[in-house]
């Protein structure tokens, strides 16, 4: 039985908050770009290798524009705020984007976005909020700046995603397209303005590798599938765990203090997932239905219309991606009306 599209999707950002503590343990100090570059392209390229399709007609634009919206800015600013700020605090600025994702939504995809969901974000901004920020942080100016900008850059990244949706095939490939897009304009920034280290310890070469496999190749694969079959505003929601994970890595791992009220902040904002997820999809079997080319039903409490949407033959598309051949039916489900 598979798990649910969700739980899966919420995978991805457990996986980016563990960033923060591998850059400041496992990577040499000072070089944010060099961090972006070799989390992003060496992961691009392997998908390219696995996948063995390049961008075709709009696609090679489009992959560009993704690929510096959701990778190239993204990844830069991200790890300069990783750097300048502690773990917690960098991440809670990325609680914000909930809510600016809610808005593109409004204005980009012309889709009405919940209540629920917008109350949702707020209290799970508030939660984040309550559980990184202590008397302790440093608040750095530059990292700040560069925190909300990053989160600006995706949301847009996210929004766009969702418009433009994928050409037919696994998300693999169109994953492997940004991340490749991506580095690739790291790269010369990354050489003009940092250059290389004088030298690289197997310690550094891990962390590299942890965040180019595991929290790029593989999160991003499962991030853009779930982008794909759920609804922008609540998927953005998901991002909240990363600041709760990025919170649980310090102080179980890094030793760092964990009071009372971040311990109350971190319910309230996983609360606030729980919450602005609530009114998803419900999967629904009919017997062998899938087997007969019939529609597997996702309905939500608001009775929104199920539309067709292709779906991959397995949860990440690996089969697809690397064999192309025919999709089952499945149906979506568009924001109610």
């Amino acid at each position: 039985m598979r798990p649910p599209i969700l739980l899966v999707t919420a995978l991805t950002p457990v996986a980016w908050g563990t960033t923060y503590a591998v850059t400041t343990e496992f990577l040499p100090p000072g070089r944010p770009l060099l961090a972006a570059t070799l989390r992003a392209l060496p992961a691009g390229l392997l998908l390219l290798a696995l996948t063995r399709r390049l961008p075709h007609g709009e696609w090679w634009w489009r992959s560009l524009v993704l690929g510096a919206l959701n990778i190239g800015v993204f990844f830069a600013l991200l790890f300069v705020s990783a750097y300048r700020l502690p773990g917690g605090m960098a991440a809670v600025l990325g609680a914000a984007q909930p809510l600016i994702v809610a808005a593109l939504t409004v204005l980009l995809l012309t889709e009405r976005v919940a209540l629920r969901t917008v109350l949702a974000a707020v209290a799970g901004a508030g939660g984040v909020a309550l559980a990184v920020l202590t008397a302790e942080a440093r608040l750095d100016p530059v990292g700040l700046l560069a925190g909300l900008a990053g989160t600006t850059s995706m949301a847009f990244g996210l929004v766009l995603t969702k418009r433009w949706g994928q050409p037919a095939g696994s998300p693999l490939v169109t994953t492997g397209w940004q991340l490749t897009a991506g580095g690739l304009l790291l790269a010369p920034l990354t050489l003009g303005v940092e250059g290389l280290p004088a030298a690289v310890t197997g310690v550094n070469l891990a962390g590299y590798a942890y965040l180019s496999l595991v929290g790029t190749a593989l999160a991003y694969t499962i991030w853009f599938r779930g982008v794909q079959r759920l609804d922008a505003a609540r998927v953005s929601l998901l991002g909240l765990l990363s600041p709760l994970v990025a919170t649980v890595v310090g102080w179980a791992a890094l030793g760092q203090r964990l009071t009372a009220a971040q311990v109350l902040g971190m319910v309230l904002a996983f609360g606030a997932v729980l919450a602005g997820s609530s009114a998803q999809v419900r999967v629904l079997h009919d017997g062998g239905a899938e087997a007969r080319g019939g529609a597997v039903g996702r309905l939500d409490d608001t009775g929104a219309e199920a539309v067709p949407v292709p779906e991959g033959p397995d949860d990440l598309g690996l089969r697809a991606g690397l064999d192309p051949g025919p999709h089952l039916p499945a149906v979506r489900v568009r924001p109610g009306a």
